[in-house]
């Protein structure tokens, strides 16, 4: 896989709380330079980001939906897409409610997850963060098959403010439990081309890092998502 396709499939994600206006700009601005997929960010950042990309529609913006414990409302969370499309965002990455998930309560599970699908039916494209680093294979597998029930585009390792990011073995069972047509983003400790590359081989379909820019030089960076 060359550096050039890597680069079509990243999120270039700044989630950070301590990111500036600045900060963002430049992270949009590098997107345009490398062909990224998206440029990842707060909510309170889209606006910014939608600004430094809207004569580079194939750069989508991203941003992440009750984020990164997925524990507010799924009425919150349906707010938060339409607040976040009208900024700008053309993709969006919501949080499940993991304790829900935990506690056997699918029903609600399933609602979470619908009520940001329906709120960006049309207008954004849904991931679904199951964060696998806090769920067994069984709950891993289960909320996979909740999210594509309920309509989402992708199902999405991990937020990265957990314990654990991406692995192997975690995209392949996503893979295996979704199929072939729904996407898989590896996040949480791509930090290279090949860590990359071994995602893709296990079945991602899409890289969130924090790292893009090393990544599309070849390079091995060193930041923590």
């Amino acid at each position: 896989m060359s550096e050039q396709s890597i680069s079509r499939i990243i999120d270039h994600t700044l989630l950070k709380a301590d990111a500036k206006k600045e900060d963002i700009q430049k992270l949009a601005e590098e997107a345009k330079i490398h062909g990224f997929a998206s440029v990842c960010v707060n909510p309170a950042w889209v606006a910014v980001a939608h600004e430094v990309l809207k004569d580079t529609p194939e750069v989508k913006v991203c941003t992440v939906i009750g984020f990164p414990l997925g524990a507010s409302t799924p009425e919150v969370k349906a707010f938060e897409v339409e607040n976040a499309i009208a900024n700008g965002a053309g993709e969006v990455d919501m949080v499940i409610n993991i304790g829900a998930l935990k506690g056997q309560d699918d029903a609600l599970v399933l609602r979470d997850i619908a009520a940001v699908v329906q709120a960006a039916s049309g207008k954004a494209l849904t991931k679904v963060i199951i964060e696998t680093c806090l769920l067994t294979d069984e709950e891993k597998v289960r909320a996979c098959k909740l999210a594509v029930e309920a309509g989402a585009d992708f199902v999405k390792t991990s937020t990265g403010f957990s314990t654990g990011g991406a692995t192997k073995e975690d995209i392949s069972l996503m893979r295996a439990t979704v199929g072939p047509n729904i996407g898989v983003k590896a996040s949480g400790g791509v930090r290279s081309a090949e860590d990359a590359k071994v995602m893709v081989e296990a079945g991602a379909s899409r890289i969130g890092t924090s790292g893009g820019v090393a990544i599309a030089k070849g390079e091995q960076s060193n930041s923590s998502y």
